[in-house]
């Protein structure tokens, strides 16, 4: 190959960006507006900044928020609860256990979560001669049952597949080496697949956990007096709007916490993969 043959076979670099492209000073102007609509945000609620309502309904926003933090910890667990004989259904091989799970994710996750807590607290209680005959009236009548059953049939549901996923996403390879040391497939689960499936799953987990936080509000309609109930009650009140605005901070702080926690765990859990 000759001289001229070989320089022109050298990779150039690349030729340099533009600064300012299209995509950047649109990139740019979406920052600003943002930032521009946090600001305006931030001086309403330092303008209109009333003491009097603040002591009023600080105690109430208190006590939604505990009310939401409850209704969501209790449902994430038994979801998970549940969850576990569903993932397990999901992955057998055997059609009587895989098509029951198969239809019951597939209605909790295509359906909204509001038709799902209207449909067992306003459906079922038009059942209420039946439910009275086997004594679960006292549960079926009460809203804050009703929500967390739907939460936690719902959340079962999102948490059987983010589990299903993990488990399948650790490779065959180790089942095997597992099986050739004599391994149980409960023992092989339980020490070798399950943390791994684990470190896998905790990123799917908190998304979930974030979502059944931001979707904790719609139990305000079935007169829960969660964070958002009692936001609707203060404005009822008071017709001020940084009540409001209130709420939303309140739910960006819980999210936002929840989301360093997370990345916390996954920190911790996954120091062996970093070198």
């Amino acid at each position: 190959m000759s001289t001229v043959d070989a320089a022109s076979q050298v990779t150039h670099p690349p030729d340099r960006a533009r600064q300012w492209t299209r995509t950047r000073i649109a990139g740019h102007l979406l920052v600003a507006a943002w930032v521009a609509i946090f600001a305006g945000l931030a001086f309403y609620l330092i303008s209109a900044w009333n003491p009097e309502l603040f002591e009023k309904y600080a105690p109430l926003y208190l006590s939604g928020l505990g009310v939401t933090l409850t209704l969501v910890g209790i449902s994430i667990v038994l979801g998970a609860i549940l969850s576990i004989p569903l993932a397990y259904a999901r992955m057998s091989k055997t059609w009587l256990l895989s098509a029951p799970a198969y239809a019951y994710v597939y209605f909790f996750r295509g359906t909204p979560l509001l038709a799902q807590t209207f449909l067992i607290y306003y459906g079922v209680g038009s059942f209420r001669p039946a439910l009275e005959a086997v004594g679960l009236w006292g549960f079926f009548r009460e809203a804050w049952y009703c929500a967390i059953l739907a939460f936690a049939l719902n959340t079962a549901a999102y948490q059987a597949e983010i589990l299903r996923g993990a488990i399948q996403s650790v490779p065959r390879g180790q089942w095997e080496g597992a099986a050739s040391l004599g391994l149980h497939k409960l023992q092989t689960l339980r020490m070798i697949i399950l943390p791994q499936a684990l470190i896998v799953a905790l990123r799917p987990y908190g998304n979930e956990v974030i979502l059944m936080i931001k979707g904790s509000a719609i139990v305000a309609i079935i007169t829960v007096y969660d964070l958002m109930g009692v936001t609707r009650l203060a404005y009822s009140r008071s017709f001020d709007f940084q009540t409001y605005l209130w709420a939303a901070l309140l739910y960006l702080a819980l999210v936002e916490t929840l989301r360093h926690i997370v990345e916390w765990i996954e920190r911790r859990i996954t120091r062996h993969l970093k070198r």
